[in-house]
């Protein structure tokens, strides 16, 4: 057998302007329906199509905002590794998602600094896209382990 190792993402190999690898999902509505059964969310929008069209106005039912959310979050702990921390995260809900349809997450570093105990803290701003249409920006702090720093 031949071991495997995950790419690990050190604090000392970004720089600010780097873009953490793109997630691309496309959510179908059994997704949909499983998310909304996890979460206790029974809201029709998510599940009834003729709700979503005739009550609510939208062309088709909508891929959750939580749900999103977590793919974003999904995103960034792929990025950062086994190694990694998620310090920080905050997402505003912007614009509406179909099932079927590609949608990405990703992000870019704006900043990088030694926190107090002199861990690597690494700012991005990071969104989940449709296309060109930001559906959420948000920000984020990881913190990732230095080269030579013990585990």
């Amino acid at each position: 057998m031949t071991p495997t190792t995950d790419p690990q993402v050190f604090y000392d190999d970004i720089a600010v302007g780097d873009h953490m690898p793109t997630l691309t999902v496309t959510v179908d509505e059994t997704q949909l329906f499983f998310f909304s059964a996890a979460t206790y969310n029974g809201h029709r929008i998510h599940y009834d199509k003729e709700w979503a069209r005739s009550v609510e106005g939208y062309d088709d039912v909508l891929v959750q905002g939580p749900l999103q959310a977590a793919l974003l979050a999904r995103a960034i702990g792929d990025w950062i590794g086994g190694r990694g921390r998620l310090v920080s995260f905050s997402v505003q809900n912007r614009a509406v998602a179909y099932p079927g349809q590609s949608l990405s997450f990703g992000g870019e570093v704006t900043g990088k600094r030694l926190g107090e105990t002199g861990a690597g803290l690494v700012d991005l701003e990071i969104s989940g896209r449709r296309d060109a249409t930001v559906l959420m920006p948000g920000t984020a702090t990881v913190e990732l382990p230095r080269r030579g720093a013990p585990s």
